[in-house]
């Protein structure tokens, strides 16, 4: 027989139980609510690009008067108002994918027209509850789908392709310049019953040579091609988007050149570091020395981190096929995981430095050592620690120069 106390407790935990599921229902409820006063919700995906084409959607969508709140989480989480402030975004602890709902929360008290929100998700699974229970987008966007995170998204391209396809969005809009995996996104955007507009070359080629120096930063034409789209499809002319992304503030982890004189060196840091898979990263590399022919030396500078272990071996593979620096840095942690991968054979004239835990100061030190007097390190692979601590150093004191 059931005791007096023990039949108490059943009572209370079931009472227990059912406050906590109101609570979730109202919660669900309300955020839902939220949401649906939002006409414009444009989730952003991809592997690299997504926060810098998160804000280009954003200032076009803000220079077309349309009030925008804009999420991104690469390189340094903000939040940007309406006005185009920013606040970072502090979180206690691992990611959550719960930080969405909060951010939906936080936007809908600037009654916006419109929220263009990166997608946080890396699972397969979480990005597709992203979008189907807590975006809800009206307009979807695939920025890219290359070889990152195959621990998690893998093991093959096509396997991240499917993975990101998962915030298709539904009965809505859905932008991408991808080409080799369009089959994915097709197949995607039939199931959910949502229209594909493929960026292609001929909108690519529409954006000029002139317009892009406009951007204070080293910006890509298929990633304003598409940004372009998506303000269009929402009623912005392609001046006004155009006008509002050569204002907007670059995401810090945009690529940007920088330059110092130290120990009497001109050195110059390509900020390339948030490139981490191949193909981004090898298109950067070469677009960046071709930009500076001028530069005596340069130096490959690959920030490791322990706990991306599959990413350095990914770049060891492939930086070995292009063009070859004269130096080559492996700098944060972990940096085993790259070297142990590095064919050295096809490095011949090219020193290879071990610099695991080196700080600012001594990482340039070696840079003043090489030849030359205009020095050029290509930063890639992790933006975070001591890829971020070179960044700042190089932006705080080029205005010395």
């Amino acid at each position: 027989m059931f005791s007096y106390y023990s039949i108490n407790g059943y009572w209370l935990l079931l009472v227990f139980t059912l406050l906590i599921l109101l609570h979730l229902f109202i919660e669900r409820y309300q955020h839902n609510k939220r949401l649906r006063r939002i006409k414009y919700r444009i989730h952003v995906n991809g592997t690299r690009g997504k926060s810098s084409v998160s804000r280009l959607i954003a200032a076009g969508l803000r220079s077309g008067n349309i009030a925008t709140v804009c999420k991104t989480t690469g390189t340094m989480a903000r939040f940007i108002k309406p006005d185009g402030k920013e606040e970072s975004i502090y979180r206690i602890g691992r990611t959550n994918i719960i930080e969405q709902v909060k951010v939906i929360k936080k936007a809908a008290k600037y009654n916006p027209e419109a929220l263009v929100i990166e997608c946080m998700a890396v699972q397969p699974l979480l990005q597709s509850i992203c979008e189907r229970k807590l975006v809800q987008s009206t307009h979807g966007v695939c920025v890219n789908a290359r070889a990152d995170h195959l621990d998690v998204m893998g093991p093959t391209e096509r396997d991240v392709a499917l993975a990101l396809a998962g915030t298709m969005t539904i009965k809505g809009k859905y932008y991408t310049p991808e080409t080799r995996y369009l089959d994915v996104f097709k197949m995607a955007a039939k199931d959910r019953g949502s229209e594909l507009v493929h960026i292609n070359d001929t909108d690519i080629s529409t954006v000029s040579d002139e317009e892009i120096k406009k951007f204070s930063y080293s910006e890509y034409k298929d990633n304003v091609a598409l940004a372009l789209k998506v303000c269009e499809a929402c009623g912005v002319s392609r001046d006004d988007a155009l006008k509002g992304m050569w204002e907007a503030t670059p995401d810090p982890g945009a690529l940007t050149l920088h330059t110092i004189v130290y120990k009497g060196k001109k050195i110059t840091l390509a900020n390339g570091f948030a490139a981490n898979d191949p193909d981004s990263t090898s298109t950067l590399w070469q677009k960046i020395i071709n930009e500076t022919p001028e530069a005596d030396s340069i130096i490959g500078l690959v920030n490791c981190r322990a706990d991306r272990g599959d990413r350095s071996r990914q770049m060891a593979e492939a930086i070995v096929d292009w063009q070859k620096p004269h130096v080559m840095m492996a700098i944060g942690s972990g940096t085993d995981y790259f070297l142990k991968n590095l064919d050295k054979s096809k490095l011949t004239n090219c020193q290879i430095v071990n610099s695991e835990g080196w700080n600012v100061e001594r990482i340039l030190d070696k840079f003043a050592e090489q030849n030359g007097q205009h020095i050029l390190a290509i930063g890639v692979c992790n933006i975070a620690q001591i890829g971020l601590q070179l960044v700042h150093h190089f932006s705080d004191h080029e205005e010395h120069l």
